[in-house]
């Protein structure tokens, strides 16, 4: 990386993918002074035209045609799953920096090779997580971390929505085109999710039912997830929640905490924070029974992930060091989310080894 980048720098960014992430990103970068749109690539010509448009840049065909110019010096991949890895491989073997939209490809594997195109071309990769950007969960993580709740007992989360009409024909029900359902779906941000505040997993057992949607992948995904401290995580995700939901808590000996809502149609973001009580008349802490004391934290405003995510991104290139949502948080994801897939095939819990 160039040592005369600076925070006052602004970065050329190039997007492949002019669909509806595409856009959020691209919105991201025009609502900060960190960067500017230089080019929008996509197969799909009236998409590409619409989005040059809307941010002042122009649109190629071919992703090869924007990875050429010197000027683009971040690549936001936005792409249905199957290209993330092909096209983000592409743009770090040319020195581009890289924000690969979630999953980091359709398996680990994928995943392992963007990780070692961007470790060989010595540039940043980040995985797009914006999850870890929400306010609340931001929040949570923090409180974590100062030992609010004691050591960790055991995480939940329920995530999902209804789909929409047609759902089954589009590139989510694909299996070449998206590699897996719900689970590589909504899923692989559930399991960053788990594994930014618990740490690595050793054992994960998954059930991968399809209930509704006339497809080859999963439509529901129920996974357990074991650390080696025998802290426990449990996930549900949904396309059959026909209602959008999202609860995410964290249990400790302290209390807990939970964060509900992600703005939008899954309902105002809060954040729940359970402290249980402790009796006053020893000079160790004893915790006394029934409910726990709650503050509910409230964040009304619109979703800012987004430009947190693109925020911590690009101080990660300007400070040289590893992005909070890296490249290999994206392979951890996926490894973990092939040993779910494994575990619903096999009928049986399965062994996370470690990553050579």
């Amino acid at each position: 990386m160039s040592s005369q980048v600076s925070s006052s720098h602004v970065f050329g960014v190039g997007v492949i993918g002019a669909g509806l992430i595409g856009n959020k990103r691209a919105e991201a970068v025009r609502q900060l002074a960190m960067g500017r749109i230089l080019g929008v690539a996509d197969v799909d010509r009236e998409k590409a035209s619409t989005f040059a448009d809307k941010f002042g840049c122009p649109s190629y065909s071919d992703p090869q045609e924007l990875l050429k110019s010197r000027d683009v010096e971040i690549v936001i991949v936005a792409t249905v799953n199957k290209f993330l890895a092909p096209l983000s491989c592409s743009a770090l073997d040319q020195g581009k920096h890289v924000l690969c939209e979630k999953p980091l490809g359709r398996n680990a594997d994928e995943s392992r090779e963007i990780v070692t195109c961007a470790a060989r071309n010595k540039v940043v990769l980040k995985t797009g997580f914006n999850h870890r950007h929400h306010p609340a969960v931001w929040k949570a993580k923090q409180l974590v971390d100062e030992g609010r709740l004691g050591p960790l007992y055991f995480l939940r989360c329920s995530y999902g929505h209804g789909g929409r009409s047609g759902y089954e024909k589009e590139w989510r029900a694909d299996k070449d085109l998206c590699g897996g359902g719900e689970l590589l779906d909504q899923g692989v941000h559930v399991v960053d999710l788990f594994r930014w505040f618990a740490g690595d997993f050793e054992e994960v057992f998954g059930v991968l039912p399809t209930y509704y949607w006339d497809m080859k992948v999963e439509d529901n995904a129920f996974a357990v997830l074991r650390t080696p401290k025998k802290q426990t995580a449990v996930m549900h995700t949904s396309w059959t929640q026909w209602k959008n939901k999202f609860r995410f808590e964290i249990f400790g000996e302290k209390g807990y905490l939970a964060v509900d809502g992600l703005g939008g149609s899954y309902g105002m973001e809060k954040l729940v924070v359970g402290k249980r009580r402790v009796s006053a008349e020893s000079g160790h802490p004893i915790y006394l029974s029934g409910p726990p004391d709650e503050e509910v934290i409230e964040f009304p405003g619109p979703d800012i992930s987004w430009m947190e995510e693109w925020k911590e991104f690009v101080q990660a290139i300007v400070g040289k060091r590893v992005p909070c949502g890296s490249g290999y948080d994206g392979l951890m994801a996926n490894r973990l989310i092939d040993a779910v897939y494994r575990s619903a095939r096999i009928n049986s819990p399965v062994k996370v080894g470690n990553e050579d």
